[in-house]
């Protein structure tokens, strides 16, 4: 052994002595620790391969990243994938995608794209970024899915395209919605952000659509700190994925290749106008942008991956437990719902104050928050309702009541591996309590 390896194996052992002594979980004080509602779920093997690719001096996508994509393609039994550097970029470069002057069907300025109004505001950005007029459907009480029977009065002649998430990893009713894109021939983008593992009718949701996004964040089901994926079994949209994720560039060949690049032809392209031959690293096909992930970032992501079956199985877990033991207040709150052909990987336990409960939802998050137990609202509640979607250009088909019930009265509460039964207890009694004195 060389003694620069003999050193990163010394290296290698006092990271995973530095975890075990700074980074174990500490135990838990009721009342005292937080119990949070999602957090980054990790061992010694995710420090120690990001300080491998940092001794490797990736800075940028390398190694690990090929490594990384080979690995959540195959857990998602899909060809194609494309890491971001975030879950919103993910969404950013899917519509974009499908605005490439190299799709003879491509999406034009002006063309709707149906979405939820109850979203998160990445799902509908890229909608207007692109020049494109978000549809505004609602959602459904309980699930918190797009209300797929409003899906019909939503088309129009300018309609292209549906896009929506599934909700808190709960998937929506895809039977409806493929029935509905297939008859309407519309392209479909699922934002897989908070369900990485959910199915529908036994098929992993994602892999219906023509593009599907994922986000690494550190409340998500893995993580890589920042980062996401874009993902697809088509090769052609994954080409112009990664040509507008790596600036717009045409050239895909990596550092790797050989000078004239894997094509061969690097030095032979031409321009229209421009006499002699261009270099392809610097023909651009796409408006692009640089939304690539990072090695060390994606060094992360493989460990998290090891233990992502492990994860989704704890999420399960926890929120069955939840269910029970929130179940009493059934008088207060609405409980989730899901279908009988959802296989849920949940992101988070979702719950909704009735209307005619004794008290306002900012009531029992206040209390629940004083007491240590992470909240959070189910996003943007009805977008609409947001400063800075006010002059938007766009259409409703409904009122979106439900939009604006899920904006007024919806909220969640954790259930992501870091959560013991200790921490999940504490939760429910600070629940009880808070009841009690109404």
């Amino acid at each position: 052994m060389h003694d620069t390896e003999k050193l990163r194996q010394s290296i290698l052992a006092q990271v995973a002595e530095y975890y075990r002594q700074a980074h174990q979980t500490q135990p838990f004080i009721p009342g005292e620790t937080a119990v949070s509602y999602a957090g980054r779920v990790y061992d010694e093997q995710e420090m120690q391969n990001m300080v491998n690719a940092v001794l490797d001096f990736w800075l940028t996508a390398g190694p690990y990243t090929q490594q990384f994509e080979q690995k959540l393609g195959k857990f998602l039994g899909i060809r194609e994938v494309v890491p971001t550097n975030s879950g919103s970029s993910a969404n950013l470069l899917a519509v974009t995608t499908l605005r490439s002057l190299k799709l003879k069907n491509r999406l034009l300025p002006g063309d709707e794209v149906i979405v939820p109004a109850s979203s998160f505001p990445t799902t509908v950005n890229p909608i207007i970024q692109n020049q494109l007029t978000p549809v505004f459907i609602d959602s459904r009480l309980g699930d918190y899915n797009l209300d797929v029977s409003q899906l019909e009065t939503a088309v129009s002649p300018r309609s292209r395209a549906l896009m929506f998430a599934h909700t808190l990893g709960n998937p929506a009713d895809m039977d409806a919605v493929m029935a509905f894109v297939k008859k309407h021939d519309l392209f479909l983008i699922e934002d897989t952000c908070d369900a990485l593992g959910s199915r529908w009718d036994g098929k992993l949701v994602g892999t219906f659509g023509h593009l599907a996004t994922l986000s690494f964040f550190p409340a998500h089901h893995i993580t890589m700190g920042e980062g996401g994926a874009v993902y697809t079994n088509s090769p052609k949209l994954a080409k112009i994925a990664r040509a507008v994720r790596d600036w717009g560039r045409d050239c895909w060949c990596g550092y790797e290749y050989p000078v004239n690049g894997k094509c061969g032809i690097r030095f032979e392209r031409e321009i229209p106008g421009v006499p002699g031959y261009y270099d392809h690293r610097y023909y651009y096909t796409e408006i692009g942008y640089n939304l690539k992930i990072t090695d060390p970032q994606a060094a992360m992501g493989l460990a998290q991956l090891d233990k992502l079956p492990d994860f989704i199985a704890s999420r399960k877990r926890n929120f069955a437990y939840l269910y029970e033991g929130l179940r009493q207040f059934e008088e207060f709150l609405h409980l989730p719902t899901w279908d009988a052909k959802a296989d849920v990987s949940w992101f988070a336990f979702p719950l909704l104050v009735r209307d005619e409960a004794p008290f306002m939802r900012h009531e029992l998050t206040r209390f629940l928050e004083q007491n240590r137990v992470q909240t959070r609202l189910v996003f943007a509640g009805n977008i609409l309702r947001q400063p800075a979607y006010q002059e938007i250009v766009h259409r409703q088909v409904s009122d979106l009541a439900v939009a604006d019930q899920i904006m007024r009265g919806a909220f969640f509460v954790g259930v992501f591996p870091g959560l013991d039964t200790s921490r999940m207890d504490y939760m429910i009694e600070t629940f009880g309590k808070f009841f009690k004195q109404l």
